[in-house]
């Protein structure tokens, strides 16, 4: 009976010395982790480069609906760098910080991926390239002004057949963003089941 009551205390006190190591252990490996960048790096860059060639074409389409010939430098470089930083820290803020935190599933994880392809890599550059372009185009005065009170309708209508092409990049973002979610919570889970495993 007495020896029970003596083992008890010291089981207690080695679990309570034990616990501290062990996160402290896996947040070193954590901290490691993000110094590396090794959590699909190459797979978040290639994700903003495809989002940055979809802005090219977006620009592409509404350049020629609208005929506009002026500031061609400008309108690419814009569409270009835009689309690829807002998917890369768009990403990072809503899928990598996520799982890093914990507070993710694996179709939490694909579900935000693919809707930031579709937003940042799709919407945005075609909203951008609209814009800029329709301003290019009003100053410029390479198409016809649009009636009152008709505006954006009136855009739409002049551009909706070639703006059919945007179709080709909405679908490969949104195949794509799928696969990089998988893959980036595979290797998330991989690291931290190894890290738990060593410890």
């Amino acid at each position: 009976m007495a020896t029970h009551t003596r083992s008890q205390p010291s089981l207690l006190e080695d679990a309570k010395l034990r616990r501290p190591m062990i996160i402290e252990t896996i947040e070193k490996n954590f901290e490691y982790l993000r110094k590396e960048n090794s959590l699909n790096i190459y797979g978040t860059v290639f994700f903003g480069t495809t989002a940055g060639f979809s802005g090219i074409l977006a620009n592409f389409i509404f350049r020629h609906c609208f005929k506009v010939k002026h500031d061609a430098l400008k309108t690419y470089a814009s569409l270009t760098i835009l689309p690829f930083l807002s998917t890369i820290i768009t990403y990072k803020l809503f899928v990598t910080d996520a799982l890093y935190s914990g507070n993710i599933s694996r179709e939490n994880c694909v579900l935000r991926s693919s809707l930031t392809g579709l937003v940042c890599g799709v919407f945005y550059p075609s909203a951008l390239a609209f814009s800029r372009n329709g301003r290019l185009a009003v100053k410029y005065h390479t198409v016809p002004l649009p009636p009152k009170g008709r505006v954006l309708l009136h855009w739409l209508l002049l551009c909706q057949t070639e703006i059919k092409a945007m179709a080709v990049p909405l679908i490969f973002q949104i195949i794509f963003g799928v696969f990089n979610g998988l893959q980036h919570y595979a290797a998330f889970e991989r690291t931290y089941k190894k890290t738990v495993h060593e410890d």
